[in-house]
């Protein structure tokens, strides 16, 4: 079975590597080839990174929101989609995934928990649940709770059609299982 990721962001970075060498093919998608009509790549998943919502960071938002109905058709065909902190304080970030999900930005160690049977709380394996990195926390209704700190959700799941969406501000790499698993599960899709 071939696993295949897009990750979107401007260039390559560390993260295309880490994502490689699980032995998952990663593919970089620009955000001005994500925004293009005629652009289409087959992926299992697609991944983007902490900073899509920070102007300093990235231009990706704007590519986001422009291809938003495109995001949410590979979701429901079957393909998952992994999406990490804003990294800026935008409430209204991820409002390309057309449902309610309010982001607060606020980077600090926490101790995060999982009480939910989603195997998406496994992202955080790789480390000390009673010190992790996060970038932020989310309100919302109509998403799983997968891993709170500090009393609100820091990883999130929203069934989507065939596919899901997992929304974290875990500002760490996935642990090496929840991405293999995670990438690998979802159907090969046209984006």
């Amino acid at each position: 079975m071939s696993c295949r990721a897009g990750f979107v962001w401007l260039t390559a970075q560390h993260f295309n590597r880490y994502i490689d060498d699980l032995g998952i093919s990663c593919e970089l998608v620009t955000p001005y080839i994500l925004a293009a009509p005629f652009y289409r790549g087959r992926f299992n998943c697609l991944i983007i990174p902490t900073g899509f919502g920070n102007a300093q960071f990235s231009n990706l938002l704007p590519a986001l929101r422009a291809s938003s109905d495109r995001i949410l058709k590979f979701v429901e065909d079957g393909g998952n989609l992994l999406v990490f902190g804003a990294a800026a304080e935008k409430p209204d970030a991820y409002d390309w995934l057309q449902t309610p999900l309010t982001y607060h930005h606020d980077i600090h160690p926490r101790c995060v928990t999982s009480g939910s049977p989603s195997d998406a709380g496994s992202i955080i394996d790789d480390y000390y649940p009673g010190r992790i990195e996060c970038d932020g926390s989310f309100s919302a209704q109509d998403w799983e709770h997968v891993c709170v700190a500090e009393g609100a959700p820091v990883v999130l799941e929203r069934r989507n059609g065939e596919g899901r969406i997992v929304v974290t501000s875990v500002h760490e790499y996935p642990s090496r299982e929840f991405l293999k698993r995670f990438c690998c599960s979802g159907k090969e899709t046209v984006f």
